[in-house]
């Protein structure tokens, strides 16, 4: 556990976040094995499907991670109040919602599948192995669930570092499995799916170990699963509007899936590997705003209003230190970084498409650095609403431009999408960042 309310705030931010970080890298790692050993073992199109079905399950993953994070928060106003009975009564109560949910969004995506592909126009020389792929992984958002449910209520006590040990094990698992099942042995893209979902459940299940062995202050009783209807309604006002935040994202970015399919196999492929690298550089940016959330909704919690602004300020430090290095590995590596998905000698034209989009979405990573950096303000802030504009704002921007764009100038139109649907979030998060200065604070700047 770690106590945010007294030292230095670029100290707390930093070693929150780091684990943070970290954990996101494996993560994404755990997600590019898929489509790395998919790529070079299988072929192409297998790459394309995988690509296809990202956005699909990331519009359920993102949604669950959103509740989480924002139950978290509320989790970690609690903690900061040194009230642990409300901490596991909170966690009690987002666990029981979640069951339910999941269970509903699993039986959906499973039932629909066929229409999803249909409505992204997939192509048919892709359609089978695509619809395979999306049912077996649409089983793993249960385990997804738990896994980020606890994972919220160790982060909301200053704990990053131990959800951290369950994602590098699972990131391990995922890619021996995938490099015996699919490298030595030549399965298919089932297996690549159901090992998918196998390292998801290890993650779950060790996580729910590791609390009740470690850290029994925290795990729910029998009576925190009652129903509290109040409870509840808090949780959907912190936790709602940021899973809603969450899954405009994803939605856009199906939207998006549906005009790159247009543009053929090739740009399916390319598009699948630098998103991998946009995820690289955009989701860590998350993770640090992750740790000004949880900052500030102690410090709230503590009643320390003097070490918010401070707090805001280091985190930006940290933001900005992580563009530069994402965007120096980006535009230096951006040839290599595709080759990494495609075997050898396997259509040269994906390299070039894939490295064209990163030269110029290198330097454009500095926007979403911004854009979370405000986000995580607002969240710490527990003006979760706000958060859910802006996230519309941009992704409605960059979803129309992308279709402006995109049929003459191909994928590099797809890059100056985001760089519109960003520039035009960040200006209106400073808008409403005066405004909550002013309220809070008067308009002065506390030491």
């Amino acid at each position: 556990m770690r106590d945010m309310t007294e030292g230095r705030p670029i100290g707390h931010l930093w070693r929150f976040a780091l684990p943070l970080l970290l954990g996101n890298w494996l993560q994404l790692a755990y997600n590019a094995v898929d489509s790395i050993i998919a790529g070079r073992f299988i072929g192409r199109e297998a790459l394309s499907a995988e690509g296809i079905a990202a956005p699909v399950m990331n519009l359920v993953i993102l949604g669950i991670s959103g509740m989480c994070i924002g139950a978290g928060v509320l989790m970690g106003e609690a903690f900061g109040a040194k009230d642990m009975a409300r901490v596991r009564k909170a966690l009690g109560t987002t666990l029981r919602f979640g069951v339910i949910a999941c269970a509903v969004i699993t039986g959906l995506g499973v039932l629909f599948t066929p229409r999803i592909l249909r409505l992204l126009e997939v192509p048919e020389n892709i359609l089978g192995i695509t619809g395979v792929y999306l049912r077996i992984t649409f089983l793993g958002a249960p385990f997804t669930f738990l896994y980020n449910s606890l994972a919220a209520g160790l982060k909301a006590v200053g704990d990053s570092k131990t959800p951290l040990r369950f994602l590098a094990f699972s990131a391990i698992l995922n890619a021996a499995l995938d490099l015996f099942f699919l490298g030595v042995l030549h399965f298919g893209i089932v297996c690549s799916a159901v090992t998918t979902v196998a390292a998801e459940a290890a993650s779950a299940a060790m996580a729910l170990i590791y609390m009740r062995r470690r850290t029994a202050e925290l795990l729910p009783s029998r009576e925190d699963f009652r129903r509290d209807a109040a409870l509840f309604r808090r949780i959907m006002v912190y936790g709602g509007p940021t899973a809603l935040q969450q899954m405009i994202q994803p939605i856009g970015k199906v939207l998006i899936q549906r005009q790159v399919n247009a543009l053929g196999v090739d740009v399916i492929a390319a598009y699948n590997a630098v998103t991998k690298v946009d995820d690289f550089a955009c989701i860590p940016e998350q993770g640090i705003a992750a740790s000004l959330s949880a900052y500030l909704a102690q410090n709230r919690g503590a009643g320390k209003k003097n070490r918010l602004l401070p707090g805001f300020r280091a985190a930006l430090a940290l933001e900005v230190g992580y563009f530069v290095l994402i965007c120096a590995a980006a535009y230096l590596f951006r040839e290599r970084f595709v080759q990494l998905f495609l075997r050898e000698g396997d259509a040269p034209q994906i390299v070039a498409i894939g490295a064209d989009y990163l030269g110029v979405m290198a330097f454009i990573y500095i926007l979403p650095a911004v854009t979370n950096w405000f986000q995580g303000f607002f969240r710490g802030m527990g003006r979760m609403p706000i958060t859910i504009v802006m996230t519309s704002v941009q992704i409605v921007l960059r979803t129309v431009f992308t279709y402006l764009l995109a049929p003459g100038m191909g994928i590099r139109g797809i890059a100056f999408s985001c760089a519109i649907g960003w520039s035009c979030m960040i200006c209106c998060e400073y808008l409403y960042f005066r405004k909550i200065r002013r309220e809070e604070w008067g308009g002065k700047e506390h030491k």
